[in-house]
């Protein structure tokens, strides 16, 4: 594979390795070295890349790894949900601020989920990954995705209904 057909290879997930590492990794530019890490490692394996019948799902694979490793090494816990893809048609304010506390609420309370579940939440719900992709990328099966994705969206609920509930006294 030369440079201009491993580019046109990589270049369509780029974006999502970017912001799975910055899902991780928090700060925008430890993501941004990430994602040029994982792609200076496909370029090192590039004669081998053909193998794999999903070339997206390795990389996402590698990014995984390697932004859980750089938070083992800081035990890092500070994760922040970005919502990028949020486009709002200028709502009245209460209804913008009240959204942002919804958001904030959700935010803190997938920072508290396991790694695992948090990473399934952000590849699924986010990413828009169907259930196959993600349990090879997770190196788990779809069975197990869907019982950690169900039990991370009813942590959330569960969560909401008591935050909500708070605030209704």
């Amino acid at each position: 594979m030369n440079q201009l057909q491993f580019i046109a290879a990589t270049t369509p997930f780029k974006d999502k390795l970017f912001r799975l590492a910055k899902r991780l990794l928090v700060s925008t530019e430890e993501a941004e070295d990430a994602t040029q890490e994982v792609l200076v490692k496909l370029w090192c394996k590039n004669e081998g890349l053909n193998k794999f019948a999903s070339l997206e799902a390795f990389a996402m694979t590698i990014a995984k790894n390697y932004c859980l490793d750089q938070l083992r090494l800081k035990r890092t816990t500070n994760q922040r949900l970005e919502h990028d893809n949020y486009v709002d048609q200028l709502p009245a304010v209460d209804k913008i601020i009240e959204d942002k506390d919804s958001l904030d609420w959700v935010d803190r309370v997938i920072n508290h989920l396991p790694d695992q579940q948090r990473i399934i939440i952000q590849m699924r719900d986010v990413e828009q990954y169907e259930f196959d992709e993600i349990a090879q990328i997770m190196d788990m099966n779809e069975t197990a995705i869907r019982v950690a994705l169900s039990r991370a969206r009813k942590t959330i609920r569960q969560n909401m209904i008591k935050i909500n509930n708070y605030g209704m006294e």
